[in-house]
């Protein structure tokens, strides 16, 4: 395989030499070197992605044996094509972005090119590798380098924090696929997945819990995702579009590797728990984004929101394979996957925009931006398309997936068991909410960042990044259009990726082509209908199954639901333009008048009068006190006891995690370790006892045995 030689050498020999001209040479010609690098390997996994996605097998290649492993090999199948494509999409505008956006003063004190090339070629070769042993050594030299990434700044705390809790998953991780290597007589993937027929229940559920304890530490999902927060406000922010968009997704990519191809979906179980455990994540994510003043801790609550959603779709998609219903296991696993695109996307381009902001205002607190339009009027629009993409606004992308989530949520109306469709009613209700809250969020973060009048003399002196890394975040909002505008160019590709898994065809139940009376299978009427109102517009000329998304349900009701962002953006186009040639005619013999805005009687507005984030998101913190609970701390000065100066009021917010679980482990932990400490410092007959008890319990198991 010529080709894929040449493709593997551009990917892997491409981060190699990147990484090492980036850590020789200075300036320019590092940032060149940086970006051209990076992008040439990204390029050659988008190539190879691609092929994956397209090719109608997987192509396994070779590498070499290591003793006492067996074979090494590469594996492209249509799963992990679709992740390269992903990675791909983010690395080549994020290694611009962030050779054009570090200083020379920091790429002197930490190495980010060389780092940032290396995470690169790691990322791909978790995705790309077939067999147990190099997929643990891939993933274990990426958790390194992030840990590396993490410890570059000021405190060290986030970086080890993170390696902790991330081995605990790794550990988790190995024991699972070991236990199937065991199984299967080889650590092959392939010869995994081949004899995943004849798994015990009992070694399926405990697979399950393994993979998804150790996967969803690194995806972020409740209760192992403390440490996510903290690690990407720690990341420095010209690599942080990166590593946000990317290795993110390595969770996910393991928890629909070892539970979708490598298990079994014979009963409905572990599909329950990913639908109740993403929906819970998700809710709690979106709940502390919203409080959030920190800019990218904002952005890495969002991340756990997200990953929430991905994953309640997972769940979902499982629990319709395990009881029959492809159509719609089809539909929920696209959404999934969809999101999961459409996520990697908007989040690199919002990271960007908060690098950006931190860079140029010196701060990442909301309550000291304010008025950045006016001197970031780039940022501020590319930021803006950020946040209706997340917010799931049309005719962006996050629209269409989200929808596609939620519908395939409703499709929960065909299960027969009355206990899981009420499963899925507290799943939807919690994603809706969600969704709702994500509104609030990030109208809170544009409005309190770019709107208004500056709030600090940092946000007073900012000014515009430069042209390369405008033109990345350029780019990435584009592709957040496009995304949105084209779903129906995206759900057949995506189609070729669940279709394996799911043994259904998604793109026919959810893209009709172009309903024609004569040729659609749908009732005549029901076609004519959609026929009169256009749908058949672009037929002859769009290379496309059609415009519209919808989903058929029975007889009775052939059509359960609709949409169609083309068609939707069309219209917001023609509202626009009439709505500016209506302002056009009403104004057209009238003179324009400019006059002082009434200031309500006052002198002069100051920052400290204008709405703060802070009191933005006090509804949101009233409404959730319950979930919220903060530590409130009053300390009051009094002269003479009796007359009152001050009253100072501290709030500390504690994360629900650390409230229910790890503040009650630890103090546990700290009381079995008083119990050991008294041990240490007893009398010397107490040792004796100990000895003796010890040598008692030993002689009667070994009599036992």
């Amino acid at each position: 395989m010529p080709n894929d030689t040449i493709i593997f050498a551009s990917i892997f020999g491409g981060c190699a030499l990147g990484a090492l001209l980036a850590t020789v040479l200075k300036g320019k010609a590092m940032r060149v070197a940086w970006a051209g690098f990076g992008c040439l390997a990204s390029i050659a996994m988008l190539a190879l992605g691609v092929g994956g996605v397209f090719a109608e097998s997987a192509r396994h290649i070779p590498l070499w044996t290591v003793p006492h492993v067996g074979p090494v090999s590469f594996s492209v199948d249509h799963l992990s094509g679709f992740f390269l494509i992903v990675t791909a999409l983010v690395a080549i505008p994020a290694m611009i972005f962030a050779a054009a956006t570090t200083s020379d003063e920091k790429a002197r004190k930490t190495p980010l090119a060389p780092l940032s090339l290396v995470l690169l070629a790691s990322v791909a070769l978790v995705i790309l590798a077939a067999d147990v042993f190099l997929f643990i050594v891939a993933w274990e030299v990426m958790s390194i380098l992030i840990y590396l990434l993490a410890c570059g700044g000021p405190k060290e705390r986030p970086g080890y924090l993170m390696l902790a809790v991330g081995e605990t998953g790794t550990l988790a991780v190995l024991v699972a696929l070991l236990l199937l290597g065991s199984h299967a007589g080889s650590l092959s993937f392939q010869a995994i997945q081949a004899s995943s027929a004849g798994l015990s229940a009992t070694l399926v559920e405990v697979v399950f819990a393994l993979t998804f304890l150790g996967f969803g530490v690194k995806a972020g999902l409740i209760p192992l995702n403390f440490w996510l927060p903290e690690a990407y406000t720690a990341i420095p922010s010209p690599i942080m579009p990166f590593v946000a968009g990317a290795t993110l997704n390595l969770g996910l990519y393991g928890i629909m590797r070892s539970n979708m191809y490598f298990l079994p979906t014979t009963f409905a179980g572990p599909g329950v728990c990913m639908l109740l455990v993403g929906a819970v994540t998700a809710l709690i994510g979106i709940l502390y984004a919203t409080i959030a003043d920190d800019f990218k801790t904002l952005l890495a609550h969002s991340s756990i929101e997200n990953a929430g959603i991905i994953t309640t779709a997972f769940g979902a998609g499982m629990i319709f394979l395990s009881a029959g219903h492809k159509a719609a296991a089809a539909m929920a696993l696209i959404a999934a996957l969809y999101h999961l695109l459409n996520h990697s996307i908007f989040k690199t381009l919002l990271f960007m925009g908060a690098g950006t902001l931190e860079r140029s205002a010196n701060t990442r607190s909301l309550d000291e931006m304010g008025g950045l339009l006016k001197r970031m009027p780039w940022t501020g629009l590319f930021v803006l398309v950020g946040a209706l993409s997340i917010s799931a606004m049309p005719p962006f992308n996050g629209f269409v997936s989200e929808w596609l989530t939620i519908e395939s949520l409703l499709r929960s109306v065909e299960l027969s068991s009355m206990g899981l469709k009420m499963v899925f009613v507290a799943a939807g209700a919690a994603i809706m909410l969600t969704a709702g809250l994500a509104v609030t969020c990030f109208v809170r973060a544009f409005a309190m960042s770019f709107l208004g009048i500056s709030r600090s003399e940092k946000a007073a002196n900012a000014s515009e990044t430069n042209r390369a890394a405008l033109s990345t975040m350029a780019a990435v909002a584009v592709i957040c259009f496009v995304l949105g505008v084209v779903p129906t160019f995206a759900i057949p590709a995506l189609d070729r990726v669940v279709a394996p898994v799911a043994g259904a065809s998604g793109s026919t139940a959810l893209v009709p082509t172009f309903f024609h009376p004569d040729t659609d299978k749908l009732p005549k009427k029901f076609t004519a209908e959609f026929h009169d109102l256009g749908a058949q517009i672009g037929k002859d000329a769009i290379p496309a199954r059609g415009m519209v998304v919808m989903h058929r349900g029975g007889k009775k009701n052939p059509v359960v639901f609709a949409m169609s962002t083309p068609y939707m953006f069309v219209m917001l186009v023609v509202l626009l333009a009439a709505l500016v040639l209506i302002v056009r005619l009403a104004t057209k013999n009238r003179k324009v008048s400019r006059r002082p805005r009434w200031d309500g009687g006052v002198r002069r507005f100051l920052p400290e009068m204008t709405y703060t984030a802070t009191g933005f998101a006090q509804p949101v913190r009233v409404l959730f006190e319950a979930i919220f609970r903060p530590k409130v701390s009053d300390r009051r000065e009094s002269i003479a006891q009796h007359f009152r100066m001050s009253i100072q009021r501290k709030r500390e917010e504690i994360h629900l995690i650390d409230r229910l679980i790890l503040y009650p482990l630890a103090k546990a932990t700290k009381a079995v370790a008083a119990v050991f400490a008294k041990m240490h410092n007893g009398r010397i007959n107490a040792y004796a006892v100990y000895a003796l008890l010890a040598l008692i319990i030993f002689l009667a198991i070994a009599a036992a045995l």
